[in-house]
């Protein structure tokens, strides 16, 4: 049984007080009894999610018939097998079914995203019960009980606090906040943010350190988790642009089919008087050669080794189609921290009572100086001193792994300033084992500090400090000089450099010292409250990626827009947006900000946006959707449950691969193996080169399916002999398709790419050019066809003989026409143009050989009514194919010259 709303899911907790949430849920500190959870267990039911909806394989099969195009077809052999046509019955069915295998392998993995989420759930809780201390199952819990929580628990529901000690929680995965929160049992406003409820512990965040208590005010559907779970399951995921393009394209061409055929047969029987036995044979062949039955196979190609290239640039695609929409999209919403930033706080700044100091380098790695103006600076005394606090004041570890890479144990800001120490030059075993820690005051909310207690092998003592710059600050009775003396505090000074370090984003520590006696071996707050020298301030930050700023780069001059969507503070996502580009000049919006905004409204404001802080799940999800409903092709980058939502709505969610939930990752097409948003921008580009593949394709198929439905039309108006029976039609389309046009899947990107325009999102998939370019080539293929043909029966050979030469000459072209494709309007009669896709020779030599083996095996003879071709026949079949080559190369030249076409490829 999953839970039911409660009565009290959209209560307000975080703005009661500790008091007034136990009694609105009729509980104590104590908790409740076994009896009152019993009642309460049947009331509400159990703290699970409820389990999402699955299609089932047969559905998922079935599903890949319902698409107009192939209903044609199977019409098109129900009458063909009631008529007897076995052969073609069998060919048409068999072009069907190919289709429909690799629709449903296309299909891959349903979706789970709504299991990854409760997959999130803890499933063990420490409760008080009866006055007692008792281990449950989480899904036992009810709203009342009291929830013990210690380091390293995962909350079982959503608490609020009514005790805490140091208490920091993990919420990144449900905020996006780039570091672990500090809780408290002080209320909030009402319109707090997610956030910013100190007061709250949410079901499925990490405590990472510290102890507290909690009243279970949600379980199961009712939490903030379960409450994503069922946006997330309300969010409906929207098809690909490529996909509603062929959807469309399909539909016209199905109505422009049906249309004719219909009118084809009327003419035929009522007009001409033809058997409608006949005349049907005649509409099927007619069906046959106007329907691509190959693009379907050749996409899923495309896109697959699209996937396998993008795989090698650490970027997993899950759905297919969604290789194609990157290429597409024309805004890219990316979370801030992990994928624009390094999610490893460094130390950028430290101010001193007579300088500042940038410190370059970023993450946890040891490399990097001190700089001064521009100027380098080797650490002096006052420097080395603050390291020596940065580092004995900490408990955290920095180890270097067998590869290399420099991990973090620990608190992240702890391990900024561990790394701030090594920059320095300090060997931190070495002066561990020359100051040990005698004592420490740990870290808690209440008095904003650390400090640790430090003596010498001669028996000399040292405090050190470090905590909030305003708490210090009332501590500090003066301030350390370069050279190593003291003078007495100036606090403007230090609140002006404060005030300017928060401006920039940078989070604020500050370090601080003082002597101890020798005989001192426990530290007292007594100890530390005045007699302070103040060290210095650091100013922290989750730096940019290197990578990422030239990838925002590289979008933006591809007419891309970015916009960075985080829960982080405003301050913060403005000052990280201006070091990559975004937002610069521009002002950032806040969650609170764009609720009092309606659709309308913020559909307007949007253009004029790039940085948007504090915001919540509902929040990212009502952007996407804002930006769709203007006409964008929104891809939305992630890493939390609370991005589920979002990634889902995206056209193209992207989520990522190290660092992101396993929600993240299932509600998402494309999973980031590396969280860098650098491997977005190749992903795009790789996206264009597909999507032009894809169009040189369907340029390349269509004039094969035009000119054979003009040579069954020829037949049919003027009652002569079918040049083409529906069997051969088939063949000629499955071998190009699967040979031919399979060269096209491998032609390298165009120079540019990045350098375009994103295409309009409305865009057909056949332009005015594109038509005129089919209905030439179509023609052309249809008059070697038709001509070859009567010329055969002119010279008094066999029906089967001249269709035959009809079936090659229309092969003929399509292999000439190959070499035309490869470029939309540039000559080809180059090295480059005719030798610079290996893929090339090699399907035109497999096409050659299946040809030959149509023509000249005995039992395709026998299937498809073929007949052995003499030399001079193979010679006008060449001629053929080679006029149609010269007349597009001329085509192309005059569209150059005069310009005819705007944007050349």
């Amino acid at each position: 049984m999953g839970n039911r709303p409660s009565e009290h899911s959209d209560r307000a907790w975080h703005e009661l007080t500790a008091q007034q949430a136990l009694d609105a849920l009729h509980s104590t500190p104590g908790g409740l009894d076994s009896e009152q959870a019993r009642v309460r267990l049947q009331q509400h039911g159990a703290n699970r999610l409820p389990p999402p909806q699955k299609r089932g394989p047969l559905l998922r099969l079935l599903y890949q018939f319902h698409n107009v195009l192939l209903y044609l077809m199977l019409g098109a052999a129900l009458i063909a097998a009631l008529l007897g046509h076995w052969v073609d019955t069998a060919v048409i069915l068999a072009a069907v079914l190919i289709n429909v295998v690799i629709g449903f392998i296309q299909e891959g993995k349903a979706e789970n995203a709504l299991n990854a989420i409760r997959d999130m759930l803890s499933p063990h809780a420490m409760v008080r019960r009866d006055g007692e201390r008792h281990e449950i199952d989480a899904e036992q819990l009810v709203p009342g009980d009291v929830v013990l929580l210690v380091s390293g628990d995962k909350v079982p529901a959503d608490l609020r606090l009514l005790s805490v000690k140091n208490l920091l929680v993990e919420e990144a995965a449900l905020t996006g906040e780039s570091v672990p929160v500090e809780k408290s049992v002080a209320h909030c406003r009402q319109d707090a943010a997610l956030g910013d409820r100190r007061c709250m512990a949410y079901s499925g965040t990490l405590v990472s350190s510290g102890q507290a208590s909690g009243l279970v005010v949600a379980t199961g559907a009712d939490t903030e988790l379960g409450r994503i779970g069922a946006m997330l399951q309300q969010v409906q995921a929207l098809s690909t642009p490529l996909l509603r393009q062929i959807e469309q394209f399909s539909r016209w061409l199905a109505v422009i089919i049906l249309v004719l055929a219909l009118a084809t047969f009327i003419l035929g029987t009522f007009w001409h008087g033809q058997n409608p036995g006949d005349m049907f044979m005649m509409v099927v062949a007619l069906t046959a050669s106007a329907i691509p039955e190959g693009l379907p196979a050749i996409m899923t190609v495309i896109l697959a080794l699209g996937v396998q290239r993008m795989a090698g640039q650490n970027a997993i695609v899950r759905r297919l189609p969604a290789v194609e929409t990157l290429g597409s999209v024309t805004v890219i919403c990316s979370d801030k921290t992990g994928t624009l930033t390094r999610n490893e706080m460094t130390v950028q700044r430290v101010v001193s009572a007579e300088r500042v100091l940038d410190v370059s380098g970023v993450g946890y790695a040891p490399e990097g100086a001190f700089h001064l103006d521009g100027q380098l600076q080797e650490p002096d005394h006052a420097l080395l001193e603050t390291a020596r606090a940065a580092q004995l004041c900490n408990d955290a570890r920095l180890q270097q792994d067998a590869h290399g890479h420099w991990r973090l144990h620990g608190d992240p800001t702890e391990g900024a300033l561990l790394t701030l120490a090594l920059k320095s030059g300090l060997d931190i075993q070495a002066l561990q084992a020359q100051l040990p820690r005698s004592d420490a005051i740990p870290f808690e909310s209440e008095h904003r500090f650390m400090a640790t207690l430090h003596h010498d092998h001669a028996g000399q003592g040292l405090v050190y400090l470090k905590g909030a710059p305003e708490r210090l600050l009332d501590m500090c009775a003066s301030q350390r000089l370069a050279d190593g003396s003291d003078a007495p505090l100036d606090a403007d000074y230090w609140r002006r450099q404060a005030t300017d370090l928060a401006a920039r984003g940078l989070r604020l520590l500050a370090l601080a010292s003082k002597p101890a006696a020798a005989s001192q071996r426990t530290l007292n707050f007594s100890d530390v409250e005045t007699g302070l020298t103040l060290l210095a301030l650091v100013g922290i930050i989750d730096p940019p990626r290197e990578e990422a700023i030239a990838a925002v780069a590289e979008c933006q001059q591809a007419g891309i827009r970015v916009k960075m969507i985080t829960g982080d503070h405003a301050e913060t996502a403005r000052a990280i947006g201006a070091q990559l580009g975004i937002g610069i000049g521009l002002p950032a919006m806040t969650g609170a900000e764009l609720e009092l905004l309606d659709d309308r409204r913020l559909r307007e404001v949007l253009p004029g946006v790039e940085v948007f802080a504090r915001a919540s799940p509902e929040h990212k999800l009502r952007l996407v959707q804002a930006m769709q409903d203007s006409g964008e092709v929104v891809a939305m980058t992630g890493d939390g449950v609370n991005d589920a939502p979002a990634l889902k709505r995206a056209d193209v969610g992207v989520a990522m691969g190290h660092k992101g939930t396993e929600a993240a990752k299932e509600a998402a097409e494309v999973v980031l193996a590396d969280d860098n948003f650098a491997t977005i921008a190749g992903a795009v580009r790789e996206g264009r080169a597909i999507y032009d593949n894809l169009k040189k394709f369907i340029l390349f198929a269509l004039p094969t399916n035009g000119g054979q439905a003009l040579i069954v039309i020829f037949a049919i108006l003027f009652q002569a002999v079918l040049p083409l029976t529906p069997a051969q039609v088939l063949w000629i389309n499955m071998v190009t398709s699967c040979t031919l046009g399979l060269a096209l899947a491998f032609e390298p990107s165009e120079r540019g790419l990045m350098q375009r325009a994103p295409r309009a999102p409305d865009e057909p998939l056949l332009s005015a050019f594109f038509v005129w370019r089919v209905l030439m080539v179509s023609v052309l293929i249809a008059s070697a066809g038709i001509g070859l043909f009567l010329w055969e029966l002119e010279l008094g050979n066999s029906v089967e003989s001249a269709r035959t030469i009809a079936v090659n000459a229309v092969v003929m072209c399509e292999i000439f026409y190959l070499f035309n494709s490869r470029s939309l309007l540039g000559p080809v009669l180059s090295r480059e143009g005719l030798l610079g896709n290996p893929a090339v020779p090699l399907t035109i030599a497999l096409c050659l050989v299946l040809q030959l083996l149509f023509t000249y095996a005995p039992p395709l003879q026998g299937v498809f009514g073929s007949e052995s071709m003499s030399a001079d026949e193979w010679l006008r079949v060449l001629l053929a194919g080679v006029t149609l080559f010269v007349v597009a190369e001329l085509e192309k030249c005059l569209v150059r010259r005069c310009g005819l076409h705007a944007r050349p490829t």
